[in-house]
């Protein structure tokens, strides 16, 4: 079963985007991107509360 983390070792600001891009098996560099366009699209409010929303609910993946 897949779950969704936060990555540790294609992090950013908080590893959001790197681990939705890793759960779609996606390039992480496309979802910030995305995220990037979102963000000036919705004029920016909404998505930075869910990005912080999903920094403290997705857990850091583990080290392997």
């Amino acid at each position: 079963m897949k779950r969704l983390y936060r990555t540790i070792h294609d992090r950013k600001l908080a590893g959001v985007c790197g681990g939705l891009g890793h759960y779609f098996n996606i390039d992480p560099t496309m979802v910030r991107i995305l995220a990037i366009i979102l963000f000036f699209a919705s004029g920016g409010v909404g998505f930075i509360i869910g990005y912080i929303i999903a920094v403290f609910v997705i857990p850091n993946e583990t080290e392997v």
